[in-house]
């Protein structure tokens, strides 16, 4: 009997799960075990917390949905806190397993991990979180274009996105022995807080990801008017919101392209549909960015090697952090942040650019920020578009914005300024 250890990482969904697909055809029984890693849990090298309450909240959430989907499959989930690297060699010779099989991750600490589980154990991975397969583009990731038109135009020219793989029908999976998870409600620093103003409740899991795409597609329509309303500040559908989905993998970018074309037949097909398609590249991009760079995307002068001097200013960077700046759409936005773990794409790339070029603080310290905060934090992505706003990253440009002239452009009436102002203006 062939007995597979399969290791949940940024994956949490049975459904277009390659690896799970996979390790379900080769192996008669499978052990789903998911790890907490415990320094996801401590401070960095800024001193903050790095995962801070929304964001933690949201992925015990998923991880939640995922083993119910896996008890309805006639499996279970191993859930533990600790050392990844420790407890799969701990897991995998408990159960007798054969082979490990896993999503590929793209950021050097998720690497090493991988490099030392495999020195032990026969790790298969494959690759899961990209809406084009590596294997599947026109070049080398060495050959990846630096500049993101030409990825998107090779991209979409040469290479065609892989099926969407069904949920497996069973999982078949032994019988665990002295299950006992770490309490989830342990690992939450307070008890969940909803604040009203938030543009959505976000939950975690497979679950909700089905029900927001529900609604945003094909319940209101809004796809149709993407384009036009994605840079808004107030509201839930001004934006499809599916990032923090995705970025724990509760939903594959598949997925998202595949309802997109089964929307573009079965309502309309415009410049809206195909915005959504062109975000899902942007992410992509900035996974193969980081693929081609490596440890690059997290240096000071990024991937162009720019040597820029920042300021060190604890008390600029605080007010910065917590929304009590002199500029009040700065401080709109990261009040959103600090009571939410969610900003607009268009409120980030405005309180990036206060920080880099107006009080001249390192942009990785922002980086950092936003990944303690942020429930939809993506390495990748991250840091990839704050590269982009510091003039480090594909695009050597300085991104400076006009915080007046964004404010009356993209807020004219000051409606979200006030929602998270009060009265000040």
């Amino acid at each position: 009997m062939k007995r597979g250890l399969f290791w949940f990482r940024n994956d949490l969904r049975l459904a277009d799960n390659y690896a799970l697909s996979e390790a379900v055809k080769v192996c008669d029984e499978i052990v789903p075990v998911y790890i907490l890693e415990e320094k996801w849990l401590g401070q960095d090298r800024w001193g903050f917390t790095r995962t801070e309450q929304f964001r933690l909240n949201f992925l015990l959430e998923s991880i939640q949905d995922l083993k119910s989907h896996l008890n309805e499959k006639g499996s279970d989930l191993i859930f533990d806190r600790g050392n990844s690297i420790q407890l799969i060699k701990e897991l995998a010779k408990k159960y007798e397993c054969d082979s490990i099989f896993a999503s590929k991750e793209y950021t050097p600490e998720e690497i090493k991990i991988e490099e030392e589980i495999s020195k032990v154990f026969d790790l298969n991975l494959y690759h899961n979180s990209t809406l084009f397969h590596p294997k599947d583009v026109s070049f080398s990731i060495e050959k990846t274009p630096d500049i993101f038109t030409s990825f998107r135009k090779k991209a979409e020219k040469f290479s065609k996105v892989r099926e969407v793989i069904p949920s497996p029908i069973k999982i078949k999976s032994p019988k665990f022995q002295n299950l006992q998870n770490p309490d989830f409600e342990e690992l939450i620093f307070s008890k969940k807080i909803e604040d009203k103003r938030a543009v959505l409740q976000f939950k975690g899991g497979a679950t909700e990801a089905w029900k927001r795409l529900d609604h945003y597609f094909w319940k209101s329509k809004c796809l149709s008017k993407y384009k036009e309303t994605r840079n808004g500040l107030v509201g839930t559908d001004y934006s499809s919101k599916f990032s923090p989905w995705l970025a724990n993998g509760s939903i594959s970018p598949r997925q998202i392209y595949d309802e997109v074309l089964k929307y573009e037949d079965e309502i309309e097909k415009n410049q809206s549909t195909y915005w959504m398609i062109f975000e899902l590249l942007w992410r992509d991009y900035f996974k193969f960015m980081a693929m081609k760079y490596g440890s690059k995307i997290f240096f000071k002068g990024g991937i162009q090697n720019r040597n820029i001097l920042f300021r060190n200013n604890p008390k600029n960077f605080q007010k910065w952090a917590t929304g009590t700046t002199s500029d009040p759409f700065v401080d709109a936005n990261m009040r959103e942040l600090l009571n939410t773990g969610w900003m607009s794409n268009r409120g980030r790339q405005n309180v990036g650019s206060y920080l880099v070029h107006q009080l001249k603080e390192d942009w990785r310290k922002g980086a950092a920020w936003f990944e303690s905060l942020l429930i939809d934090y993506d390495p990748t992505s991250n840091y990839g578009n704050w590269m982009y706003v510091a003039g480090v990253g594909n695009d050597p440009r300085d991104r400076v914005f006009n915080m007046k002239t964004q404010a009356k452009r993209y807020d004219p009436n000051g409606d979200f300024q006030k929602l998270w102002l009060g009265s000040r203006k």
